[in-house]
């Protein structure tokens, strides 16, 4: 019996209407007077996004071999997929489930480093509800064994998945305000943006994904005060654009301390432990006045334009890879997903002033088409390799270009350091 649990079509469906809108809400911004982007962080957020369909195409994780078991040999089979209130049934449950498996994972630190990389941006707008891990596979699924067990049909699960993380899209803005006696019943922007806030008076709160009225009953609902303007971003800062330091800054904390503390029992204590809690030698002052700076390191027009671009060619190669990924033999989904990883990376390091990157851009570019060619390890056929090959040229061409326009008008070769 096959169980299949990742609602990636939903997802795949979704995502052209997803980018419209953020083309949307960046004009309506600009229009309005207030704009809520910056494209360094931008860049960021979608890149973290479009990374982290790649663990789902490649079916990391034991939740489908668990679910599998589940519906099989532990299946109470009470609920019917002809009866149409289990959908209704069905939907209510994965959100309550979804509202533990979230207040979880913002009070258990090893469960916190996977969800992390989602509250890292401290800009707070559309694209951030892109920001989604690459490691919730490890755990996540937990939460929903109850679902599988109560017999919910697959189709069913598939569904209202998908449709939850589909919702929470658009509560991700600061151009909606309150929306009257709907903020009573559903997670809208206003009390979504309190659950993305780093104020001591806002953090951990409103967990819920569809449903507020789980956080009022039990006990974690913080409405938004007048007075008191959220602060987007985490207690801890990423201070990078890299998306896999994004993935991974948490778990390398942790390991830290756990090396760092002299305590045996602080050393299990770390990975189990309230997130915010750390081994008294370990901690580290912070200065007060960081709570309002954004990560904002300044970088030439070229290195604006050339990441700009690197986005769109990261929407583009992932993209279709997630739309035609049956066309795609397994190895070829973990060299595509390692490329757009590597050129993210790098991207990054360039958005950080580090301007080494442009070099080193420009050797994996000649060294990936030559292994293209030469190995033939992808398809010539695929439109993925067509656009990954398009990207991997244009990244030499545009280094080159730069380098001599820059020495061109500025009177001397560009340093790459």
């Amino acid at each position: 019996m096959e169980v299949v649990t990742d609602k990636s079509v939903i997802i795949t469906l979704a995502i052209p209407v997803f980018f419209l809108l953020i083309i949307v809400e960046y004009f309506y911004g600009r229009y309005v007077g207030k704009n809520t982007y910056r494209l360094n962080d931008t860049v960021t957020s979608i890149t973290i996004g479009m990374i982290s369909r790649f663990p789902t195409m490649l079916n990391l994780g034991v939740q489908s071999v668990i679910f599998v078991y589940i519906s099989s040999y532990l299946n109470l089979e009470l609920l019917s997929v002809k009866n149409p209130f289990t959908w209704i049934i069905a939907f209510l449950l994965y959100d309550l489930s979804y509202y533990w498996m979230h207040r979880m994972h913002h009070e258990i630190k090893i469960l916190w480093a996977t969800h992390s990389v989602h509250h890292h941006g401290e800009d707070y707008n559309l694209a951030t509800a892109l920001r989604q891990t690459s490691t919730g596979w490890l755990w996540k699924w937990i939460f929903y064994m109850p679902m599988i067990m109560l017999g919910v049909p697959v189709e069913v699960f598939i569904a209202v998945a998908g449709v939850n993380l589909v919702y929470q899209f658009w509560v991700h803005t600061e151009h909606i305000g309150h929306l009257g006696w709907l903020e009573k019943i559903f997670i809208t922007p206003m009390n979504h943006r309190i659950h993305h806030a780093k104020n001591k008076e806002y953090i951990d709160a409103n967990y819920g994904g569809v449903f507020i009225i789980w956080d009022r009953m039990f006990g974690t609902y913080t409405p938004q005060r007048s007075e008191l303007q959220p602060v987007y971003g985490t207690a801890t800062p990423l201070n990078s654009w890299n998306p896999m330091w994004a993935n991974f800054q948490v778990f390398s904390i942790m390991i830290k301390d756990t090396i760092k503390t002299k305590s045996w029992k602080d050393k299990i204590k770390v990975w189990f432990s309230q997130t915010y809690w750390r081994p008294e030698d370990c901690i580290e002052k912070k200065n007060p006045d960081d709570f309002y700076k954004k990560f904002n390191p300044e970088i030439g027009s070229d290195v604006k334009l050339f990441g700009f671009f690197q986005m769109l060619f990261t929407i583009a190669v992932s993209g279709s890879v997630l739309t035609f990924v049956s066309l795609h033999e397994y190895s070829e989904i973990v060299i595509f997903g390692l490329a757009i990883i590597i050129i993210s990376t790098l991207t990054a390091y360039l958005m950080q002033a580090k301007i080494l990157a442009y070099r080193l851009i420009m050797f994996f570019s000649f060294f990936t088409i030559f292994g293209i060619y030469y190995f033939e390890f992808l398809s010539m056929e695929l439109i993925s390799t067509k656009l990954l090959l398009a990207q991997l040229f244009l990244n030499i061409i545009a280094v080159i270009s730069i380098y001599f326009v820059r020495s061109l008008f500025l009177g001397k070769a560009v340093k790459f350091k």
